[in-house]
């Protein structure tokens, strides 16, 4: 049997969203303060990808290659795990504003890398990202511990999470406001704000391991949630155990956000606007939802991230200022459209 019509108009805008990811991805890696030719960038990516052996500008590859699409690689799978946490939870939560960092994740990371940075936590044998990932367990397990095991529904899940993020935020302002001179300071708001300057290949291996493999888990749950969306007694009418379910998809959205924001530092916005727009677009069956969440986080990351680049001339903004820039009004405007619509 051929395809529906509406399947291959589905297939054809996933593909068209995965080519527009890849022709962003070569965009990025060819903006920044050292002005290089689009058609260089993509031979430098072809030597890189081992698929060439045009010889070129060592310089020229090292930037490209070596700092530009590294960057750019983490914008995209920072976008696709966020946006796909955000999916994840407000189906699991049944709260439209439920996001990646509605379990205090973010706050606990902000603890942890402000620890290490202005305290010198571990004495030297663990870095900043460590920190930041031990601080975003440490904020989960805290948040466990205040729903006591997420028995008692997801109202108790939401306040445990807001109760632990306002707690670990106290932390992170107090350490701050004690400990941090003025260029500290500056600092650390720039990585609670979102940094990718930082960012290497082994950064990017790491988050493609664990977005890749969080995606494979969570598609493998996408009717389980679509189940969620009756409620938990119709749930579990379904067979669905509704404990056991809920309990790993809180664990790993946990995982995929502590990494992320271990590597990139508190993006906000993507894991919250994301699902909202890609569900308006696709509709509510996470089968379909969930690839297409992941591919517009990681377009509406990289694009971010260029603009970041370009915004203000010679300085790189956090790109946290701008996912918020365009992701409220972005929300805000999805909001009005389903406010006319009923």
């Amino acid at each position: 049997m051929f395809p529906s019509k509406s399947a291959l108009t589905l297939w054809a805008v996933f593909l068209a969203a995965a080519l527009l990811l890849c022709v962003n991805i070569v965009l990025a890696a060819s903006i920044g303060e050292m002005r290089i030719p689009f058609m260089v960038t993509l031979q430098s990516i072809a030597h890189g990808l081992g698929v060439s052996d045009v010889s070129l500008d060592p310089i020229q590859q090292g930037i490209i290659w070596q700092y530009r699409m590294s960057r750019a690689l983490i914008a995209a799978f920072s976008g696709a795990g966020l946006a796909l946490c955000g999916v994840v939870l407000q189906a699991l939560l049944r709260n439209a504003l439920a996001e990646p960092y509605v379990l205090g994740v973010s706050a606990g990371a902000s603890t942890g890398a402000v620890s290490v940075m202005l305290l010198g936590v571990g004495g030297g044998a663990i870095g900043v990202s460590a920190g930041a990932f031990l601080g975003a367990l440490m904020a989960f397990a805290v948040v466990m511990f205040l729903a006591s095991g997420v028995r008692r529904g997801v109202t108790r899940v939401i306040l445990a999470g807001v109760a632990a993020a306002q707690l670990f935020n106290a932390i992170t302002a107090w350490l701050v406001s004690t400990s941090a001179n003025a260029e500290q300071s500056r600092s650390i708001m720039f990585w609670l704000l979102g940094s990718l300057g930082g960012v290497r290949w082994p950064d990017v291996e790491l988050a493609a391991i664990v977005v890749s493999a969080g995606f494979v888990l969570c598609f493998y749950f996408a009717r389980t949630m679509d189940a969620f969306a009756f409620g938990e007694d119709a749930a579990a009418s379904l067979g669905v155990s509704v404990r056991g379910v809920r309990a790993v998809l809180l664990i790993l959205t946990a995982l995929i956000t502590a990494t992320l924001v271990s590597i990139v530092g508190a993006v906000g916005f993507v894991g919250l606007v994301i699902p909202h727009a890609a569900r308006f677009l696709i509709g509510p069956g996470h089968v379909r939802l969930l690839p297409a969440t992941a591919l517009i986080g990681a377009n509406f990351m990289v694009l971010s991230d260029i603009v970041s680049r370009v915004i203000v001339a010679q300085q790189t903004l956090p790109i946290g200022v701008v996912t918020a820039l365009f992701g409220a009004p972005a929300f805000a405007l999805i909001l009005y459209r389903v406010r006319t619509e009923e």
